[in-house]
Formats: structure tokens, sequence, C-alpha cells
């Protein structure tokens, strides 16, 4: 009798050991695929976040071509405003103010200040408050300063 106790019991703990084991191993695969697919949903964020800060900085670079464009066809004399040049300008800066806060909003925060500085001299180049100066020669050093900052914001993600 003593032996058939014996048996029962190490049959017993047997079967409590291969219990634990297994519990123990669905909770360590169910946690493996919880990481995985923790992983795979900040993957899929960051790919979405990257995709909104591109499309931000492409329209802001769109904007802003629209503005230079409309600074370089400026009519020399103010007078009638032939060819609609005030109401397309003020439609282009319009656009690229708008554009400017969804790079503030969407990229990373050392882009804003370059964004502004660009927009601002764009702003000056369209309404001639930058003397003599050549558009090409005031827009040049803020245009690359957005454009290095623009680089180092996407490196970032």
């Amino acid at each position: 009798m003593a032996g058939e106790l014996w048996v029962s019991t190490f049959s017993l703990a047997g079967v409590v050991l291969g219990g634990a084991l297994t519990a123990f191993t669905q909770r360590a695969a169910l946690r493996s695929a919880d990481r995985a697919e923790e992983r795979r949903r900040s993957a899929a964020t960051a790919d979405t976040r990257r995709a909104e800060q591109v499309q931000a900085i492409q329209e802001f670079l769109a904007c802003a071509q629209l503005a230079e464009r409309a600074a370089y066809s400026r009519p020399e004399v103010w007078g009638a405003d032939e060819g609609g040049w005030m109401t397309g300008a003020q439609e282009a800066m319009t656009r690229l103010w708008t554009a400017d806060r969804g790079v503030a909003l969407l990229c990373d925060p050392a882009l804003e200040a370059p964004a502004r500085a660009y927009g601002r001299a764009l702003n000056q180049a369209v309404w001639r408050e930058i003397g003599d100066v050549e558009v090409n020669e005031h827009l040049e050093e803020h245009k690359n300063a957005f454009m290095i900052a623009a680089r180092a914001s996407l490196a970032l993600i």
C-alpha cells in the first residue's frame, strides 16, 4: 500500500509540475507575442508620424515656392493690380503661414524657428521690404537653414 501511495504522489507531482511548466510556457509565449505586437504598433505609429512630418515639410516648401514666385513676379510700380498679382501674393502668403503652422504642429520643435524665419524672409521679399538686396540673396540663408533643420528633424525619426 505504501508503494502505491508513493507512486500516486509521484504521479500527482508529475502532473502538477507538467501543468506548471505548461502554464509558464503559455504565459511566456503570450508576453512575447504582446511585446511583438507592441513593437509592431510602435513601428506603424512611427511610420505614420514620419509620413505626416514629410507631408508637412513638403507642403511648406510648395507654399514657399509660390511665395518666392510672387516675390520675383512683383510689379515694379504700384498701381492698378494688373493680372491680379496682389491677390495671388496674398493667397500665397496665407497658404505659407498655414503651412508654417502645420510644421510647428507636426514636426520637431527645432524646425519651428527656421520655418518661421524663412517665412518672414519670404514675406519681406514679397512685399519688397528688403531694400536693394536681390530676392535670392535675401532668401538663401533662411532657405538653407530651413532645409538643414528639416533634414536633421527627419533623421531623428
